[in-house]
């Protein structure tokens, strides 16, 4: 079957993104959930009119992401992209990690982990604790009932990622708005255009000033490596804008939405607050983080050579999404995957992507969380949802889901 498909076709292949059901703010929309077992790599319409392959199993996902004929090169042609604004900026931008593949994408990876790493990560434990609790003791003096969002959920993770980084937290509404609008799925040609200019711009210039002061953080080390002609100011400014905005925008949406998710369960969340064991602490983020699945808009690939997976044929060409919210509520993975059950085993899910390209800062974002999680409730074992949940305004529009707020009290 070729991209272009006869009207008739067209009219019954699905339109994505597929809405939520009212009511039910933490599962994928029903079509995508019985899809992963009837038909776990099917066609569907995006908002350009192509019809790219729409990957929403568990086993058919590790399969492609592991796949050497799959591409994360969004400047070909036919590739499956968000929006017409991530189009038209995808030429423009340098090679990095997020657009590149082997041997490319290995060098400018290597550049990237050695502040992610396990090891590091851990020892940055006691300072995401102090900050978490100052940041906790900071919205229990205020009056109730605050936003969590904006009193912890944000500046957690924007504290934490500018220290690595080496970004000025004290710039935090510029990047903060900018990244909401590269992840807004709404957000026009010209938005988009200016958004991405105006933080490329900035890096840039954090960059070469690292380069005349260097100082002991990752800015310092692209700074290094660009005086050393491994890479240039724009590619250095690229991977500093990657690593910026999922350093603070994805966490931001777990901690909002997985305390809600906790909020809304109170079986599981007396299970959390009432443990002290750092292996139970561990598997209940694991578990919010299969069970939530933010990353809900797909990752987007596009086939270099053709691929059989199943009784499909993918054709060179042709694009494809990796639905990873769909694929951690795959029954054949996860018995009783619609259930939120923090005792599961849970390690297997997808919320960082799988292969290649999983997320450079995914030890960060559990150590966040954990030490989050771990200590809110035990903080302030009171705290409580201070609006209705049909009050609350979700992330629908964005390509990362999540809450714009949330109303609590104590």
């Amino acid at each position: 079957m070729s991209d272009t498909l006869t009207s008739a076709a067209r009219e019954e292949t699905p339109t994505f993104p597929m809405a939520r059901e009212a009511g039910c703010p933490f599962d994928p929309p029903r079509e995508l959930r019985a899809s992963v077992v009837e038909r776990p790599v099917a066609r569907v319409r995006i908002w350009d009119g192509s019809t790219p392959w729409l990957v929403t199993g568990h086993a058919e996902q590790r399969a492609l992401l592991s796949d050497p004929r799959v591409s994360v090169d969004d400047r070909v042609p036919g590739f499956p992209h968000w929006n017409e604004s991530i189009r038209t900026m995808a030429p423009q931008r340098s090679d990095s990690v997020f657009n590149t593949d082997p041997p490319t994408h290995t060098r400018y990876r290597r550049m990237m982990t050695s502040p992610f790493t396990f090891k590091r990560v851990q020892a940055m434990r006691p300072v995401v604790q102090r900050l978490t609790e100052e940041l906790l003791d900071a919205m229990t003096a205020g009056p109730a009932p605050a936003d969590l969002v904006e009193a912890l959920a944000m500046p957690l993770p924007s504290l934490m990622i500018c220290d690595i980084l080496g970004v000025p937290y004290e710039d935090r509404d510029f990047f903060q708005h900018h990244a909401s609008v590269g992840v807004d799925r709404t957000a026009t040609v010209e938005q988009g255009m200016q958004s991405f200019a105006a933080q490329v711009q900035y890096l840039a210039e954090l960059v070469g000033k690292r380069i005349e002061n260097p100082a002991d953080d990752v800015l310092s080390d692209l700074a290094a490596r660009v005086v050393a002609e491994e890479i240039s100011v724009p590619e250095a400014a690229q991977m500093g804008l990657g690593m910026l905005v999922a350093g603070h925008e994805t966490s931001a949406n777990m901690i909002g939405l997985g305390t809600l998710a906790l909020l809304q369960n109170p079986d599981q969340l007396a299970l959390l607050r009432d443990t002290e064991d750092e292996t139970v602490v561990a598997g209940a983020v694991e578990e919010l983080l299969r069970y939530l699945g933010i990353i809900h808009n797909g990752q987007r690939r596009i086939a270099k050579e053709d691929i059989e997976i199943g009784d499909v044929h993918i054709r060179a060409g042709e694009g494809i999404i990796i639905e990873l919210a769909t694929a951690n509520r795959d029954p054949r993975t996860f018995a009783e995957p619609e259930r939120l059950d923090l005792t599961r085993p849970a390690r297997e899910h997808h919320a960082f992507g799988f292969g290649i390209h999983q997320c450079v800062g995914q030890q960060l974002a559990r150590v966040e969380l954990q030490v989050v999680f771990d200590t809110l409730f035990k903080r302030v074992p009171t705290l409580r949802l201070a609006t209705t949940l049909d009050r609350i305004e979700f992330k629908h529009d964005r390509l990362a889901f999540g809450v714009y707020s949330l109303p609590v009290a104590w």
